[in-house]
């Protein structure tokens, strides 16, 4: 048997293993503790602060069950949560800083392999991007979606019905007590969102990656299932140190083809673009966005669920779940990617059944034909900008209409409900510093309510453009990611109210109707924002993050550094 990184903490008998094995000892560890069995670190995000991962210090025992009935030693260590619904000004922000953790703790401790206990939407990628940095033994267990909701006799699911039912309110075809029982109605268990956000998205990325055990992105998060999958995880993670089965076996770029095949199929969050291609960075594959376009132009959504269709992820799972889902498109998917299991993915889907078509559609009759999310490139995004066909308004996709200008999101909010606001259901909404840099942050401000007064005309949809993101669990057109952004001088940062913009998603295109020479006259009277953080990490990431089409990652965290520790900390 090889021997394990964690013997040059824990073998021997000189004064540093003395000291290394001593502490660990004085919460009953035993001598055999240290006699060679591999040390398996979880890597726990559980947070009170994080109400997706409530459950979390139950799920992990069952984790540390698996390890220890595989022979390893399981412990358990904590890194940044980044909860979606609380943390201010973005869950965003702060994904590098959580990446920057989860890596050095890896590297930093006595392990040989580390499970990853995700769920939240950033927790998911900034977990992977940290354990990728490393390149140890890796495996994700994913929380798990809360039990769909239920108000007034019907099924409302995360996000999804929150801006439906504020439309409402706002239209008034809602009541504020009405509104108030939905509330209470939405979130009937522990766990993360249950309709196709960017939590569901990125645990069904990460099983599509290859980086989990089959049937991980959709089981729910008080279904036993989830805890026997932990279980089994904590097993398979120590055959992996075993093996020297590492992340960079597994996410190679036939894996990154996948997950953005399974991303359309699915209806999947626009946040998947930006956390895959910064996860590829880490890697050094070469993954760009262009390649969302090239490989998931032509896959048609065959999963039913909201935002972009009906049912919610408790019907995904007993459909058969993201395994059904990619056996469905396998004619599309590179089989011989290797995975977590051991097994190719081929192999691991082959034996995986559909057992509602009408949740999980056959290819003969997708939800969208094209559902992949379109890369949009014009003189408004010369590095790209991205849009959801699946969440859309059909007659959006090619559209010709007047600017309609916020420069700041508290700009927005002061105006959007002024009557005298000079906007009508042909106008196209613009907002503009709320990129990486601009908010900072990036956050999901994308999908901007309408109006009140259209709404009241029963408008439901506008063409939205920024360079800010929006919830997986949104819908509209709407177009996000703008690059080069707002905030250091990309096109958007040059519109003007009244300004004719042109989308076209058929043929990839966003232009904005001004020539050149005033697009160049406009710069010179263009000033930077200045940004009201001064110092630490805020300051930091504003420096050194990277524009959305590169991954929003810190330029600084590009890139696989390894485990290697050689020097001795005593």
């Amino acid at each position: 048997m090889r021997k394990l990184r964690s013997q040059s903490w824990f073998g021997g008998l000189g004064k540093d293993a003395f000291i290394h094995r001593s502490w660990m000892k004085n919460n009953g560890l035993p001598d055999d503790a240290f006699d060679g069995r591999p040390v398996i670190g979880i890597c726990n995000t559980f947070s009170e602060l994080t109400p997706c991962h409530i459950h979390f210090r139950g799920l992990v025992e069952h984790v540390k069950a698996g390890v220890l009935e595989a022979g390893g030693l399981p412990l358990e260590f904590p890194v940044f949560s980044c909860g979606e619904s609380n943390l201010r000004p973005t869950a965003m922000l702060f994904r590098n800083l959580a990446s920057m953790d989860v890596e050095e703790a890896i590297r930093g401790n006595p392990i040989d392999g580390v499970v990853l206990m995700a769920g939240c939407d950033k927790t998911t990628p900034s977990l992977m991007m940290g354990a990728a940095s490393c390149d140890l033994p890796a495996i994700v267990v994913s929380g798990g979606p809360m039990l769909n909701g239920r108000y007034q006799g019907r099924a409302i699911g995360s996000g999804t019905d929150v801006w439906k039912f504020s439309e409402q309110v706002r239209a008034g075809e809602m009541t504020a007590e009405e509104f108030a029982a939905a509330e209470n109605a939405m979130s009937r268990s522990p766990g993360h969102c249950m309709t196709m956000g960017t939590a569901s998205t990125m645990a069904s990325m990460a099983e599509a990656l290859g980086m989990t055990l089959p049937g991980n992105a959709a089981y729910p998060a008080v279904d036993a299932h989830r805890n026997r999958l932990a279980r089994l995880s904590g097993r398979r993670m120590v055959q992996m140190v075993m093996d020297d089965l590492r992340p960079s076996a597994i996410l190679q770029k036939n894996a990154f083809i996948n997950a953005v095949r399974v991303a359309g199929a699915i209806g999947g969050s626009t946040n998947a673009v930006i956390h895959l291609i910064a996860l590829a960075g880490r890697l050094g594959v070469p993954f760009t966005l262009d390649d969302w376009d090239r490989y998931g132009r032509d896959v048609p959504t065959i999963l039913d669920l909201m935002p972009s269709g009906r049912f919610l992820m408790e019907d995904f799972c007993y459909a058969g779940g993201l395994p059904a889902v990619m056996k469905e498109i396998a004619h599309l998917l590179e089989k011989d990617a290797k995975t977590v299991s051991g097994i190719t993915m081929g192999e691991q889907i082959a034996t995986a059944h559909n057992y509602n078509p009408e949740v999980i559609r056959p290819v003969s009759n997708p939800l969208t034909q094209d559902g992949g999310l379109a890369v949009l490139r014009g003189n408004l995004a010369p590095n790209g900008a991205i849009l959801k066909p699946s969440a859309a308004t059909p007659a959006l996709m090619v559209h010709r209409g007047r600017a309609v200008v916020f420069e700041t999101i508290e700009d927005y909010k002061a105006r959007i409900d002024d009557p005298a606001l000079e906007i009508d259901e042909h106008s196209i909404m613009v907002l503009k510093n709320c990129g990486p840099k601009g908010y900072p942050g990036m956050a999901e401000v994308g999908n901007m309510a309408l109006p009140k007064k259209l709404l009241e005309k029963g408008v439901r949809d506008l063409v939205r453009i920024s360079d800010a993101r929006m919830s997986g669990t949104a819908f509209g057109t709407v177009v996000l990611h703008v690059a080069p952004e707002a905030a250091i001088g990309g096109p958007l940062a040059l519109v003007k109210d009244g300004d004719w913009i042109e989308l076209n998603v058929p043929a990839r295109s966003l232009q904005l109707m001004v020539s050149d020479e005033e697009i160049a006259a406009r710069r010179q009277h263009w000033t930077p924002p200045s940004h009201e953080m001064k110092g630490g990490y805020q300051s930091l990431y504003v420096e050194r993050v990277l524009q959305a089409d590169q991954g929003a990652d810190l330029d600084f965290l590009v890139g696989c550094r390894g485990h290697a520790v050689p020097r001795e900390s005593h």
